[in-house]
């Protein structure tokens, strides 16, 4: 009787349907992790206020834009923008330089992975310790700062490379004046910049590689060059794709600090590029409406080159997404 009676109680429950379900396990879980999410807010705030509602400054590429009438109240200019972007030379010269120049960074993609592979074959971390820390110390310095430094080594008047290349040689060398000396500084000084400080997301992936694969290796007779090439950089590949895809949607985008500070008159049909150009004709000349055009076809491409490289790396199941 007492049986039956508990039988039939539990049949009167109602059962909880999954839509129900789901949202009581939501909400249990965002009170769990409330305190995160509250962290995250202010990312997510400057994500918004930073990223997505300028995107409604697109519309400037279409637009006769001014002051007076403000965004909405400018007149349309349809594509006319785009037009004058792509029938003019200097637009086209642009657009190369910037592409080139990004391609040509790819030059330094491989010293962070071969710094990260030397410093972890380091076992004195005092030693270690050390020389990252000489080694991503230049990415705290200001472009103005770094800049200043590799103009006044290579100064054909007073620079220490061209004093040592005069004693040398009899004759000083026009580094910053020449096309090909000036993208070789140009290239040295991003990757002294920025090579130590990337190594350290490599560092951080080669620290998840099992020791036991070494030790197994070691006992076969492998030495390191075999170590590193079978265990060490099949162990971080997920990572080097990962920051190979996110470049190649940066291949259109050059850092505007690296390029203004390091370039000259002499050298500009090579070293002017989208953002230099969007400065000096928007900012500075007050006409928005071609470097609107030209950002916005930046954008374009850097998508379209970072979904093909996902989609390749999918291929091999590395992909992003």
């Amino acid at each position: 009787m007492h049986a039956s009676s508990n039988q039939g109680a539990l049949e009167s429950k109602p059962a909880i349907g999954p839509v129900k379900l789901r949202q009581k396990w939501s909400t249990r879980y965002l009170k769990q992790n409330a305190v995160l999410y509250i962290m995250l807010a202010p990312a997510i705030l400057c994500f918004l206020l930073f990223k997505y509602i300028p995107m409604g400054g697109i519309v400037i590429a279409f637009k006769d834009y001014n002051f007076w009438d403000g965004l909405w109240g400018s007149p349309w200019a349809g594509l006319k923008h785009f037009d004058y972007l792509f029938n003019n030379p200097q637009g086209w010269n642009i657009i190369r330089n910037t592409f080139v120049i990004s391609l040509l960074s790819f030059v330094g993609f491989p010293f962070p992975i071969l710094l990260a592979l030397l410093l972890n074959e380091i076992h004195r971390m005092w030693f270690k310790k050390l020389v990252q820390t000489l080694l991503y110390l230049p990415h705290f310095l200001s472009w103005v700062i770094v800049g200043g430094i590799f103009i006044t080594l290579f100064s054909q008047e007073s620079g220490m490379v061209n004093d040592i290349l005069e004693k040398l040689t009899g004759d000083r060398y026009p580094f910053l004046y020449k096309s090909f000396s000036w993208m070789v500084v140009f290239l040295s000084s991003s990757i002294w910049k920025e090579a130590g400080f990337s190594a350290i997301i490599y560092l951080a992936a080669l620290t998840t590689i099992d020791p036991s694969l070494y030790e197994s290796s070691a006992m076969d007779g492998a030495g390191k060059w075999r170590q590193i090439w079978h265990i060490s950089l099949p162990g971080i590949r997920p990572t080097i794709i990962l920051l190979l895809i996110l470049g190649v949607g940066r291949v259109m985008e050059v850092g505007f600090d690296q390029i203004y500070v390091m370039q000259n008159r002499v050298v500009a049909n090579i070293s002017e590029v989208i953002s230099t150009y969007t400065f000096k004709t928007g900012i500075q000349g007050g006409d928005f409406g071609v470097p609107a055009a030209m950002g916005l076809f930046e954008s374009a491409v850097g998508f379209v080159l970072i979904l093909s490289a996902n989609g390749i790396a999918r291929k091999f199941n590395q992909s992003l997404w």
